[in-house]
């Protein structure tokens, strides 16, 4: 069994130049972040239930972790499990009669059933060497600095919460730019996200 190493949100941000998401795991034990880019129906999902926000039908992670729980299973914890071809992939651990019970799942989606199930969130120790970073990867101002037009990333990335890690900012722009995360056709969410005429 991989090792596995418990991370929590430090933030979810939101770029104020092309308005993509990402939101930043930090080891509980240590100094490492683990930055994903996510959808903007993913990064609103996980900070209403992080904001505990009255919403007056349930959403498709309510659902899903509503249909757990009347199935008598229990959600013990999630996994962000891989990194293939600079896309994450997670799973939901259910326990169900005793039996442990793997669901895959994209980290996002992952990530908003485990804040409204007050789960663990928890990532491979090979996923955290491959892609986590840490404040000292981030120490050269000029590079900071250097944020170049054209170097927006192709899928989500970046300001919902603490600034504390603005310092990453420009870094996860430039370097991290290409790196494309769990986020596919978010086209499908878009109708949980519209009320009924």
């Amino acid at each position: 069994m991989a090792k596995l190493i418990e991370v929590k949100i430090d933030s979810l941000r939101v770029s104020l130049t092309n308005q993509q998401r990402i939101i930043v795991l930090k080891q509980v034990d240590g100094d490492r972040f683990l930055p994903i880019w996510i959808g903007p129906y993913e990064a609103e999902a996980i900070t209403i239930a992080l904001q505990e926000i009255e919403v007056s039908r349930p959403q498709t992670h309510d659902l899903v972790k509503n249909t757990i729980t009347s199935l008598n299973a229990q959600l013990t914890r999630v996994v962000i499990k891989s990194l293939k071809d600079d896309i994450f992939y997670g799973e939901l651990i259910l326990e169900i009669d005793g039996k442990e019970l793997k669901i895959d799942s994209r980290p996002s989606d992952a990530i908003a059933v485990a804040v409204r199930a007050h789960v663990p969130i928890m990532v491979t120790a090979k996923v955290m060497d491959e892609a986590s970073i840490t404040p000292e990867d981030v120490n050269d101002e000029d590079d900071l600095l250097d944020d170049e037009e054209g170097s927006e990333p192709e899928s989500d990335q970046l300001i919902l919460g603490s600034d504390r890690l603005s310092i990453f900012e420009d870094y996860l722009d430039t370097k991290l730019g290409k790196s494309d995360s769990d986020e596919d056709a978010s086209d499908e969410d878009d109708s949980d996200n519209t009320e009924e005429q």
